[in-house]
């Protein structure tokens, strides 16, 4: 069963998903006109608050509402999950990664225009809910029901152990190996801090997010900053083994150019989610009444997430020489990060890295679980919300003290199916984006927002 589920997910994870999400990448780019890099610099202006308004509709700033997506995204998968790709696909995965990360930027505009745009606000709680299933229905209409359907049932049996019990099991393992700290106690502390965040909802999740994840990027990155400044007369050539090794192979440990693309595409989608539409769900919870709004501050996430973050590990794991016939035997994922890091800053590596690994499991289950509970209430309804919440910290548990082989691969199969629901729906409905984001920028160069509420 594991086996056969494993493969499958293998299947499903390479030319299907690697190649809807990089032709859909593409084509919003071009459609859009290259709409990541014009609106960047207001998209910077956006999560400053320099446009927010109390009155309008939704729960969360958007830096909040940023920083509540990109804790679903900057996870372990950018420390571990970065050094497979490099181990498995060669230096050169990292250049194909960079480029799905900068034409991820559009598909997370779209899917986050769209979220925004057919979210709907409770008219009791005054909470805003939005994600695929909402604009796959409400965009496509009544005969999409069970595409919309199937959606909400698989993001929300994802997350329990695509994220949830993945998370707390690879932070107790980084734990166990480097601090002795048993299994239990790290499911223990994990259940106990997720269930004191997420029983807050969105509002609280948004503002534990924007003070906590900002504060782990900058010291990881900075970390990284640190020994490229070290080592500054190394980064051409390792800038330079990465694209001659994306462009040819030659390097790759796979020995093939579509074993370098394969992963490199497969490791951004892993990392930055653009076309599975989960921060779609996040986004909708906004504090706007211009949709194209925050699909701008969304774009900036695959930027940050693939480019910034996975882009610091890649450099650094390929300047200590980690990969191919260099790398360490015995190591692998976040082990092998965590040397790269050592070789340079004794200690960051085995010390910091292992505890950021903690913190960003614990970010990465916050956020999902709110993914999760969202599909779940609109399946089920309301009191769906409660219910989610309590298995999901009870997994949180179970994933550090258990194997979990049948449940990744299970996972990992339905997390890539989310892709194919996702991106056929944006393809259809990108018209409409094109529409909204041609009047959203006129009024915005006519000066229709000059004045900030």
């Amino acid at each position: 069963m594991a086996e056969w589920l494993a493969r499958a997910a293998d299947l499903v994870w390479s030319y299907p998903v690697v190649g809807l999400c990089l032709l859909s990448a593409l084509y919003f780019t071009l459609r859009l006109g290259f709409v990541q890099l014009r609106c960047f610099p207001h998209a910077l202006a956006l999560i400053s608050g320099r446009y927010d308004r109390e009155d309008e509709a939704g729960n969360i700033s958007h830096l909040q509402a940023l920083a509540a997506a990109l804790s679903g995204t900057i996870g372990i998968g950018n420390i571990a999950g970065v050094a497979i790709a490099i181990s498995v696909g060669g230096p050169g995965a990292v250049l194909w990664m960079w480029i799905t990360g900068l034409l991820g930027m559009a598909t997370k505009f779209v899917e986050c225009t769209l979220g925004t745009h057919y979210r709907e606000i409770d008219a009791i709680t005054g909470e805003a809910r939005g994600g695929p299933m909402y604009y796959i229905l409400a965009g496509l209409g009544p005969r999409w029901r069970p595409v919309a359907l199937f959606y909400a049932l698989t993001i929300a049996l994802a997350g329990f152990g695509f994220t949830c019990m993945f998370q707390s099991n690879q932070a107790a393992d980084a734990l166990k190996t480097h601090f002795l700290v048993p299994s239990w106690a790290t499911g223990a502390a994990l259940t106990v801090l997720t269930g004191a965040v997420i029983l807050g909802g969105i509002e609280s999740i948004g503002r534990w997010a924007a003070r906590i994840v900002p504060a782990m990027c900058l010291i990881y990155v900075g970390g990284a900053l640190v020994i490229c400044v070290l080592e500054f007369e190394q980064l051409p050539a390792v800038l330079g083994l990465i694209v001659r090794d994306g462009l040819s192979g030659k390097a790759a440990a796979g020995g093939a150019l579509g074993s370098v693309i394969l992963w490199g595409v497969r490791r951004a989608i892993f990392s930055n989610e653009a076309g599975l539409g989960s921060a779609s769900i996040a986004h909708a919870a906004v504090k706007t009444d211009e949709p194209v709004r925050e699909g701008v501050v969304a774009s900036l996430g695959p930027f940050i997430d693939t480019v910034v973050v996975s882009g610091a590990t890649a450099f650094v794991i390929i300047l200590a020489g980690n990969y191919g016939a260099g790398a360490p035997e015995g190591l692998s994922g976040i082990s092998l990060s965590a040397d790269a890091f050592d070789q340079f800053l004794p200690g960051f590596g085995s010390i910091f890295i292992t505890l950021a690994g903690f913190g960003f499991a614990l970010s990465t289950m916050i956020t999902w679980s709110y993914y999760g509970e969202v599909a779940s209430v609109w399946v089920l309804g309301p009191r769906a919300a409660l219910v989610y919440r309590i298995v999901f910290v009870a997994l949180a548990f179970v994933g550090a003290v258990r194997k979990l082989d049948v449940v990744i691969s299970f996972s990992d199969l339905f997390v890539g199916l989310l892709v194919v629901p996702n991106v056929i729906a944006l393809v259809w409905l990108s018209p409409k984006v094109v529409g909204w984001s041609r009047d959203y920028f006129l009024r915005l160069r006519s000066g229709a927002f000059d004045e900030p509420g």
